[in-house]
């Protein structure tokens, strides 16, 4: 970088009291020590009005002051100090402009209220990546003999990106909520707040988890930090969710944490500012994030200064500056609508769409939050008004309030999930089903997968028609979980000429298959393919035996060569949705009225003379039905096989189950006859030293 201090290797994530607490997000190459890079930042305030001025006498003797002190300490360190180091910071004057160095936090700071003309104010997400830093630093600078690679702020948003359907973004949050149950976490809060500093909406989300101390607010602000991988009953992985989320719906968060005292240590509460308009309007080349920590000190909450007041206050003033609040009492204030500890993360600056709207709906429904644009239906919302059972598959594109309703299988008890000031009432997908079955899938895994190989792990297939399926409603797909959390809502699988398929649902939790990234999908791998054609198999089978239950005519299933299709696309193959080749086309769909259609024109009455025509015909069609029934003994044969196999399963787990309760009953026995033998030569014992004291006593 240039004009900065060349960065030092520190322990990862842990500030230095020499430091100041303004973090660097930069990565390092150094692969042997596990290190974070914190930079000390020192910040140039030159004041400059648009054009350089001459300084008076009294600032060039106190330049000559300073280019003293500089000189001592670039041959202390040995290191080149930037220009302006060690200068006094007279007081911001916020009509001014700073210039733009790359390493002050403070350059191109804009008026209160007022935008900066640095950087156009771009508030559409997909376009907000658009923008030039200030001019490229000195990349030869390394750190402690290694390369030091930097992470330059428009990665916030080009990681973000990732996220193509907001309702995601706000499942990641819910997710970092739900994992907060192991802390004593008894709800989740979703709501709107009136910025009212700017006077526009902002996002809130908190729970009355256990909080970050300052360490964990250090690791929840850096990228791809998680120690969720390491434990179990978590959803997060990456550690790169919350970054990319509040981006996501944001240009801007500002998180408060309170986290009590624990293991002697007393307790904490932190402020922390990722914004990506400080960023862009600054013309930051690195990512920087001003932190405030205090600490509990009976009965006061006092600073905890990690170098000095003095670089507390920039901290203090830069959030102040690109923050809702006016003053550090306002922030503080923040704290008072907590309890004991608990997050509270509130997202500012949100998207808007091209028509200069917000992308986030939060008058459509007052207790719900909604997405305008592509994902709303409004067809598909008055259908769901008339479908109650198809509800969730035809809103939850664009109503959170669906959404998040069928996210998770389960939920943990009295734990509530609260949006808007209404409880979310969880679903199960399941209660919308009618004539179901379950199949017990296994998955086959190849060489070449890593993710979880467990000759154990299975997962029950739940399939049914819903119960709107008799009104023709073109509603399947299905729900597909992984450790608990929704990865593809209603996913089409078997994209069929006509109506086939139609109205088939099913519930799955496949924890053998790793989520993507943005955890709306799935990584492509062979155990999802084949999980993938697996499911297609299952829909096609229960649709052909089940179809002519709700009024569709009897549909054909051949093993042989996958009733009349061949391997079908599934949505990633085929974005567009049209139907793959090799689909044998059949009649349009309509209400059957008889046992099977009728295959010849004309009556089925006919004369002497054409008796013998008659006879071929209906030989013919004899023909077709003992096809038809040999059909369905095939598919009788392969669901008892399958049904076969289930069973040997079954006894071979009942087999293994009742070996592994021998076992413990013989190890049992035998312990129960060690200490029974124990005990008899403990008896012994205590019966020769009784004889042994008689003996005595007589003598």
């Amino acid at each position: 970088m240039d004009n900065e201090v060349k960065p030092e290797n520190l322990p990862p994530y842990i500030p230095r009291d020499d430091t100041v607490t303004l973090i660097d997000l930069c990565s390092s190459d150094d692969s042997d020590v596990e290190e974070q890079h914190v930079v000390e930042r020192r910040y140039n305030s030159v004041n400059n009005v648009g054009a350089k001025r001459a300084r008076d006498t009294s600032s060039a003797a106190v330049d000559r002051e300073n280019a003293k002190k500089k000189g001592t300490v670039e041959n202390e360190l040995a290191v080149v100090l930037p220009e302006g180091f060690g200068q006094s910071i007279p007081p911001v004057n916020m009509t001014h402009t700073f210039p733009a160095d790359s390493c002050n936090a403070f350059s191109h700071m804009p008026a209160a209220g007022v935008s900066s003309g640095r950087v156009g104010s771009c508030k559409q997400f997909w376009k907000a990546g658009d923008y030039e830093g200030a001019p490229g630093g000195n990349w030869d600078l390394s750190s402690g003999g290694f390369d030091h690679v930097r992470v330059h702020p428009k990665f916030l948003h080009s990681n973000a990106t990732s996220h193509k359907w907001a309702l995601g973004a706000f499942a990641e949050l819910l997710d970092n909520a739900l994992d907060e149950v192991a802390s004593g976490a008894t709800y989740v809060n979703v709501d709107m707040l009136e910025n009212k500093k700017e006077g526009n909406r902002m996002l809130l989300i908190e729970d009355n988890g256990g909080g970050m101390d300052p360490e964990k607010m250090r690791q929840c602000m850096s990228l791809g930090y998680s120690a969720k991988s390491k434990l179990a009953n978590t959803i997060g992985q990456y550690g790169n969710g919350f970054k990319t989320s509040t981006m996501r719906l944001g240009a801007d968060v500002i998180v408060f944490s309170r986290c009590s005292g624990k293991d002697g240590k007393n307790a904490t509460q932190s402020i922390g500012l990722l914004s990506y308009t400080f960023l862009r309007s600054t013309g930051k080349e690195d990512i920087v994030v001003p932190m405030l920590d205090y600490e509990k000190k009976d009965p006061e909450w006092s600073k905890i200064v990690k170098s000095s007041l003095s670089d507390w206050d920039k901290n203090v003033r830069t959030i102040i500056q690109w923050s809702p609040f006016s003053s550090e009492e306002d922030l503080l204030r923040q704290f008072g609508l907590m309890k004991d500890c608990g997050t509270r993360i509130i997202i500012y600056n949100l998207w808007e769409d091209d028509h200069g709207l917000l992308e986030l709906d939060f008058d459509a429904d007052p207790h719900d939050i909604q997405l305008r644009g592509v994902n709303r239906d409004e067809k598909n919302i008055k259908m769901a008004s008339q479908f109650p059972n198809s509800r969730h598959f035809l809103t939850f594109k664009h109503s959170l309030r669906s959404y998040v309703s069928i996210l998770y299988l389960r939920i943990p008890p009295a734990f509530r999930i609260i949006l808007r000031g209404k409880d979310v009432e969880h679903h199960n997908v399941v209660n919308d089903m009618m004539q179901t079955e379950q199949i017990t899938y296994r998955p086959q895994y190849g060489p070449a997968d890593t993710y979880v190989k467990d000759s154990n792990m299975s997962a029950v297939v739940v399939l049914g028609f819903v119960k709107d399926a008799k009104h023709h409603v073109d509603v399947q797909g299905f729900n597909v979980y992984h450790k608990n959390r929704l990865i593809k809502p209603f996913w089409r699988i078997w994209n069929a000429a006509g109506s086939d398929g139609r109205g088939v649902i099913g519930v799955l939790e496949a924890n053998f298959v790793e989520p993507a990234h943005d955890k709306q999908g799935f990584e492509r791998t062979t155990v999802l393919s084949r999980l993938e054609s697996r499911l297609v198999q299952m829909q096609k089978i229960y649709w052909s035996t089940n179809c002519h239950k709700i009024g569709y005519a009897p549909r054909k299933y051949k093993p042989g060569n996958g009733y009349g299709y061949n391997r079908d696309k599934s949505p990633e193959d085929d974005p567009e949705g049209s139907a793959p080749s090799g689909i044998k086309t059949r009649a349009s769909d309509k209400f059957y009225s008889g046992s099977y259609p009728s295959h010849h024109k004309g009556d089925n009455g006919v004369s002497g003379k054409d008796s013998s025509l008659y006879l071929q015909e209906e030989l013919r069609r004899e023909k077709e039905r003992s096809k038809a029934l040999e059909d369905e003994v095939n598919l009788a044969r392969e669901k008892i096989e399958e049904m076969r196999k289930d069973q040997e399963n079954l006894v071979e787990i009942f087999t293994e189950e009742r070996d592994r309760r021998d076992g413990e009953e013989e190890s049992l026995r035998k312990k129960l006859e060690e200490a029974s033998n124990t005990i008899d030569e403990l008896l012994n014992k205590i019966r020769k030293l009784e004889e042994s004291k008689g003996s005595s006593w007589r003598r």
